[in-house]
């Protein structure tokens, strides 16, 4: 069960009030917003050894070393290892065998006088669980959208507070720590879009389980992470960079899906290829994420190389204003023909004041093109491309005009022998025991499921 929500005096009181912590705030470019609430309730001697602000540059490098970028996480992990092995190293021997270290810091860009558009920054916790323990971790990347420079830095003072009494009460229970950040706030007012837990606390936590639930509670509209299973940062990883997302259950990982991706790759050279989960592919219908489904469909995903975005963006056109605020390079979308033709059902765009006019202005706004793999349900039927596709008669002109401006882009380069593959039938053999199933997906794939049991595999006796 969820803790009551604690208010943010509450949680500093507390966390002063509490023997076992001492250490080091360190807060670089938005002021000493966090530190600033141990101060304003009291008692903070008992919980700061040093608080600093090295807002200078060449201060900041003489502390901590260079950086090219000073909001960064190569920053804050310099800020928090050196100030962590300070304590330690200061304090270790006269209060080692009673207090808990730990290293608070943060590296943020707020609205200014100088003006800018991105209000983001670093902030994270190194800290000891118990005492001389090895020391655990959490770091995030955090989004400021209040218009405001004041309420940015008090959402910046209270998901800081946030995350220290999170780190030091909830670090047993990861996802109660993770609503936690939100106390006193909401996701209008912050965004979360990478969280990662290391270090002997959390030697048990997936990390993409921690960025899909970063989704689920609406801290982020999409979170990513790589086939090493490390969650990656959206905005560093797409920046500059030209992107082909393939949208897909991939329950499992088949040739098909492979094929689709690598044929679309051939047409559109040089990007950063993703793999995207939607929440409500994940969902199902459901309220809740299966985490042995999504773990698998992880795994498999990952065993073919695969960086992997989950998204709340079920409209083409959100995830395309994702993705171009992210990027001024080309974006493509591969996807299937049936995809295609659910495109043009009206149903989805009630809520936009243009409809599907607007649905399309917004999805093909940036020259995104959508890279269409050709449909065969059946060996010897006809092969169905964007040429011989009809939709609903009253937006087959519309359709017509978006195929001959390039917008849908044919895929002819597909190997035809996997053209019938369909997940929803390698289910169902692996659910019968029909082990014609592993040759509808790549090798690492098989072994994989066969190892692991995903998807209600079972080995035969």
């Amino acid at each position: 069960m969820k803790e009551e929500t604690i208010d943010t005096h509450s949680k500093a009181l507390r966390i002063n009030l509490d023997p076992r912590w001492y250490g080091t705030f360190a807060e670089i470019g938005a002021g000493q917003e966090v530190v600033r609430w141990f101060f304003r309730v009291g008692g903070a001697a008992g919980t700061i050894a040093k608080s600093i602000s090295a807002y200078d540059m060449k201060v900041s490098d003489a502390i901590y070393g260079h950086a090219e970028r000073y909001v960064s996480r190569g920053r804050l992990q310099a800020m928090l290892d050196h100030e962590f092995d300070l304590d330690v190293e200061r304090l270790g021997k006269e209060r080692g065998d009673n207090t808990s270290f730990f290293a608070f810091a943060d590296t943020v860009v707020a609205r200014s006088y100088r003006g800018g558009h991105e209000f983001h920054g670093w902030m994270g916790i190194k800290f000891q669980s118990r005492v001389h323990d090895q020391p655990s971790q959490i770091v995030m990347h955090v989004r400021m959208l209040d218009a405001e420079a004041s309420l940015q830095q008090e959402a910046l003072g209270i998901v800081g507070v946030n995350l220290c009494y999170g780190a030091f009460f909830l670090s047993h229970v990861p996802e109660q720590l993770i609503e936690s950040l939100l106390d006193k706030l909401t996701t209008g007012r912050v965004e979360i879009d990478l969280l990662e837990f290391t270090g002997i606390e959390f030697r048990n936590v997936d990390n993409r389980i921690m960025a899909l639930k970063l989704v689920q509670l609406g801290l982020s509209g999409a979170a990513m992470f790589g086939p090493n299973r490390e969650v990656l940062q959206p905005s560093d990883e797409l920046h500059n960079k030209a992107v082909l997302v393939e949208r897909g259950s991939f329950r499992p990982t088949t040739h098909v899906n492979l094929d689709m991706l690598n044929s679309a790759l051939e047409k559109f050279k040089q990007i950063l290829p993703l793999m995207e989960l939607t929440m409500r592919n994940l969902l199902a219908g459901g309220t809740d994420v299966d985490r042995r489904d999504f773990l698998a469909r992880a795994e498999l995903l990952a065993a073919c190389g695969m960086t992997v975005l989950i998204s709340d963006y079920f409209e083409y056109y959100r995830l395309a204003a994702y993705l171009a605020w992210r990027t001024k390079e080309r974006i493509g979308v591969v996807m299937g023909l049936p995809s295609v033709s659910e495109l043009f059902d009206e149903k989805y765009y009630t809520e936009l004041p243009g409809g599907i006019l607007e649905n399309f202005g917004r999805l093909f706004k940036n020259e995104l093109k959508v890279y269409v793999y050709p449909l065969q349900r059946h060996p010897g039927d006809e092969l169905q491309t964007i040429g011989t596709l009809k939709v609903n008669p009253e937006l087959q002109l519309l359709y017509d005009y978006l195929v001959r401006r390039g917008s849908f882009v044919q895929l002819d380069n597909f190997n035809p022998k996997y053209l019938s593959i369909f997940s929803r039938d390698v289910l169902k053999r692996i659910a019968s025991g029909d082990e014609g199933w592993d040759e509808m997906v790549p090798p690492q794939v098989a072994a994989i499921i066969r190892e692991r049991g995903f998807f209600g595999y079972t080995k035969k006796e």
